[in-house]
């Protein structure tokens, strides 16, 4: 039998609502991501049941959905803008529904690249050095500073969407200009050669953290989503004061933004053993493909588990 939550658990729940899908470039992962997790509830014995924010109906409005529904709590399974940046999370605080991940304001902040990455210099966390790309005049200026290769970002989007390693001018140029479709606040990071961790957090504690190895230039949207190549590692050869620093800066990155409940935190290693914050996430993918599950799984903890494990954390 697979896990199952506790009566006082489902009676705390009541009816539970996995809101997922929304209209960001990032639906088609959410939806994945819904799916896997409203199974996992029902699984465990939760009344769960799915809201797809809007779905494909021109007619369907996400305040209506939200309003109308009947629920208790909201598990949120949504990924990118309007769903992830504390736009939902606000309406969930106005309906007093409690909801599942970070806050209005944590979220917001997870959301935002630029400003995360201000908030972590400000702080002291390391992260790699950035320039931000307004106009075509700040390219030339950015690569002089930084030098090449630089790793291009839209500061809003989430899997890896719209990003692109580029070595050249040129090829800034045409990496900033299809980071600006997405985004009119694009930043430019000094590219960190070395190991990519990412360590999920879980009700205060880090889960197991792992490495993350692809034949691409970098853990891309298909690396991290279809791609068969990809690599997972938990054997990642750091010394037991690496691990505990991996895991303290995690933390830290986590508790500057202000989150909540679980979160994955993303760092570089560089050649020289010095680790470097990427972002953190306030609602990470929870498809096949999905980083939390793995690293839950790795702690001895199911699917199932998981899933009740952080609505346990809401859900009063």
């Amino acid at each position: 039998m697979s896990y199952q939550a506790s009566q006082e658990q489902l009676a705390r729940f009541g009816r539970v609502a996995v809101v997922y899908g929304g209209n960001s470039a990032e639906r088609p992962v959410s939806l994945k991501s819904g799916t896997a997790v409203l199974a996992a509830l029902q699984r465990a014995g939760v009344d769960a049941f799915g809201i797809d924010l809007c779905g494909d109906a021109d007619d369907l409005d996400p305040v209506r959905q939200l309003c109308d529904a009947d629920y208790e709590c909201a598990f949120l399974a949504l990924h990118g803008r309007g769903g992830e940046d504390g736009t939902i999370q606000g309406l969930l605080e106005t309906l007093k529904r409690p909801y599942t991940g970070s806050g209005v304001s944590a979220s917001a902040l997870g959301m935002d690249k630029l400003r995360s990455k201000q908030l972590f210099v400000g702080t002291g966390l390391p992260t790699p050095p950035f320039c931000v790309l307004k106009t075509a005049a700040d390219l030339a200026p950015c690569a002089d500073q930084l030098g090449f290769p630089l790793m291009v970002k839209p500061a809003h989007e989430g899997s890896s969407i719209g990003m692109h390693k580029v070595n050249s001018l040129a090829e800034l140029t045409s990496a900033w200009q299809d980071a600006a479709q997405y985004d009119t606040s694009v930043i430019a990071e000094k590219w960190v050669t070395g190991v990519e961790f990412t360590v999920a957090v879980l009700n205060g504690q880090t889960l197991p953290a792992i490495r993350l190895e692809t034949p691409h230039d970098f853990y891309d949207y298909n690396a991290k989503y279809e791609a068969n190549d990809t690599g997972y590692y938990f054997d990642n050869a750091l010394s037991d004061a690496q691990n505990s620093e991996l895991a303290d800066i995690a933390l830290n990155a986590f508790d500057a933004i202000g989150c909540r409940g679980w979160g994955r935190v993303d760092l570089m290693q560089d050649q020289a053993g010095e680790f470097y914050l990427l972002e953190v996430n306030t609602l990470p993918g929870m498809t096949d493909h999905s980083l939390v599950p793995m690293a839950a799984e790795r702690a001895g903890m199911s699917f199932e588990e998981l899933v009740v494990t952080i609505l346990d954390g809401v859900c009063a």
